[in-house]
């Protein structure tokens, strides 16, 4: 009996081992010789994927008060965002009653019952049946829990501050490319990238260390003063309203580096609805995409080339007889006017012709070109907006007389209000080329890339660049623009007033001007240089047009950077 027992349990030991043997077998096999196949097996069950775009970048301008504009400083303002916006799609197939799947669904969405069921009739598998839904229109739709109802999220492009800097940010178009502006010039570094995304489920998500990778396109960070841009565009309104201007541009910048703080644009439009505009003009920025003849503001240039050779001072004298006459061509000044023994400041004073073709024969046609490569005149600035254009005026390069002439005091010669505004910099600076610039920073999650300023070698001498800021200075206190004056600042400054050239280029438009103003605060220390523009204003000259603009834009920027006076007005 005993002999019988023991038998029976060395065989169920037996049977124990041999399935403890199989057991620990097929873990081995599974957990040690199977484990990478059976590791893939269970992440495909916890990780999927999806083909997705990153979102574009957004564009903010800053708010700088009290900082005078300094590098990285200042509240932001959103100029250009994206917006959820919900798309409703059907799969037919899956609906059961598509009667009580219209009635429901007509109680949240802005389609009629017969609407949703005419689209469900025509389409047999599937369709969009509602686009451009806010997520709280979609939270509605979701909780209706009908079945073949999907959604999917197609980013709008949205310009908060409507035509706000309309023309120097562009808009997305309808390819989802930007156009025009920074949208058009940053467009690759704005648009979000395509790739995979990998959608973590379960244990995935606690113990996965990997670091997501950001498809987002990059944020732009700009230079542009919201309030400085706000007032510049309400003075151009303001221009229409009192001037009746056709067009017109202002442009403030820090001539010490180039930042642009303003770059404003009438008539203007809104990015939200870019495609109700008929005219594709209106989408260009005049202040890099249009080319103009500056006038007077070109004078200081001569003096500046002249003084700089060494052939003249400010306190160089001619004498004014009222005309030039080069081969059968006379200049005259305006309104004919002979003003006798001048020296080369009171020519900037009280703006004659005669003096500046005066200053520009000292120095001769080749040399007077030379400069006008200097200053900039023949090449682009490099500003980081789309589309900017540039003459060459390669009429003056082998040019008769007569052209370099009239080059002197701004007419026959061709440049873009950013252009002027570039080589103004020169004379309020000391004497270099500022590269001017809209965007600060370029922001990609922890990653920033922050614009440099970029300065050419000098074009004058800071000496000659000081004598010509003395003489702007007179033109202001003493001079025509002495109505632009600001007590207790020094301003330097000069108008101008140009004919417009008719559209065959032969000839002039006697019904029309352009009329301008270019000046820089506080004149020994400049913080700002503004440009004003004005196309055709309903008046005869630029001191009773651009220069009361300018007083009026300057006195602000004054008041708003709390800029000290540079002398006590009581005294």
């Amino acid at each position: 009996m005993k002999k019988s027992n023991s038998w029976q349990l060395n065989f169920v030991f037996v049977l124990i081992v041999l399935f403890a043997v199989a057991i620990i077998s097929r873990l081995f096999f599974l957990q040690i010789l199977e484990h990478k196949h059976f590791q893939a097996q269970a992440l495909g069950q916890q990780v999927g994927f999806s083909n997705i775009t990153g979102a574009r970048g957004q564009i903010f301008s800053i708010v700088s008060q009290d900082t005078r504009g300094k590098e990285g400083i200042g509240d932001t303002k959103s100029l250009a965002v994206n917006k959820d916006s919900w798309a409703i799609l059907i799969s037919v197939e899956n609906i059961k009653d598509k009667q009580v799947f219209a009635q429901k669904l007509s109680e949240v969405v802005r389609l009629t019952e017969l609407e949703i069921t005419e689209i469900l009739n025509k389409e047999k598998s599937y369709a969009i049946i509602k686009e451009n839904l806010t997520s709280e229109e979609l939270s509605k739709v979701k909780n209706l829990g009908l079945e073949g109802l999907n959604w999917q999220n197609n980013l709008r492009r949205i310009y908060p501050q409507g035509e706000f800097l309309g023309q120097a940010i562009g808009f997305l178009g309808g390819e989802g490319s930007g156009q025009y502006g920074l949208e058009g010039y940053y467009d690759d570094i704005l648009k979000g990238k395509d790739g995979i995304k990998e959608e973590r489920s379960g244990l995935e998500i606690i113990f996965s260390s990997e670091k997501e990778i950001s498809l987002n396109g990059s944020d732009l960070y700009l230079t542009i003063d919201y309030n400085i841009q706000f007032q510049a565009e309400s003075l151009l309104k303001k221009a229409k309203e009192n001037l009746d201007i056709e067009a017109g541009q202002i442009i403030v910048l820090k001539p010490s580096s180039g930042r642009v703080l303003a770059v404003a644009d009438f008539p203007c439009f809104n990015p939200n609805y870019y495609y109700e505009q008929s005219n594709l003009e209106i989408f260009q920025s005049g202040a890099v995409q249009k080319l103009f003849e500056p006038g007077s503001i070109m004078k200081p240039f001569t003096m500046a080339s002249a003084i700089n050779e060494g052939k003249i001072s400010p306190e160089s004298v001619y004498t004014d007889t009222g005309s030039v006459t080069l081969s059968t061509k006379t200049i005259r000044n305006f309104n004919n006017k002979i003003y006798g023994e001048q020296t080369m400041t009171q020519v900037l004073e009280n703006s004659i012709n005669t003096g500046a073709v005066y200053a520009q024969q000292q120095i001769g046609n080749k040399t007077f070109f030379k400069y006008v490569e200097k200053f900039g005149f023949t090449q682009k600035t490099g500003i980081d907006i789309q589309g900017e254009v540039y003459s060459r005026n390669e009429n003056l390069k082998n040019g008769p007389d007569i052209n370099f002439a009239t080059a002197a005091f701004g007419q026959g010669v061709e440049a873009t209000p950013m252009q002027i505004v570039r080589a103004f910099s020169a004379i309020a600076n000391g004497g270099f080329l500022p590269k001017p610039y809209v965007v600060e920073k370029i922001v990609n999650g922890a990653d920033k890339l922050q614009t440099l300023p970029e300065n050419s070698n000098s074009v004058i001498s800071a000496e000659t660049a000081a004598k010509i800021t003395s003489m702007l200075v007179s033109v202001m206190e003493n001079g025509f623009d002495k109505l632009g004056k600001i007590p207790g600042y020094y301003l330097a400054g000069k108008t101008g007033t140009a004919q417009v050239p008719l559209k065959n280029k032969k000839g002039y438009d006697e019904n029309k001007t352009i009329q301008s103003f270019m000046g820089f605060g506080p004149a020994y220390n400049p913080e700002f240089l503004i440009l004003i523009k004005l196309d055709n204003p309903k008046v005869s000259a630029s001191s009773l047009s651009a220069l009361p603009v300018f007083k009026e834009l300057a006195q602000y920027i004054i008041n708003y950077w709390k800029i000290p006076p540079d002398y006590d007005i009581t005294e």
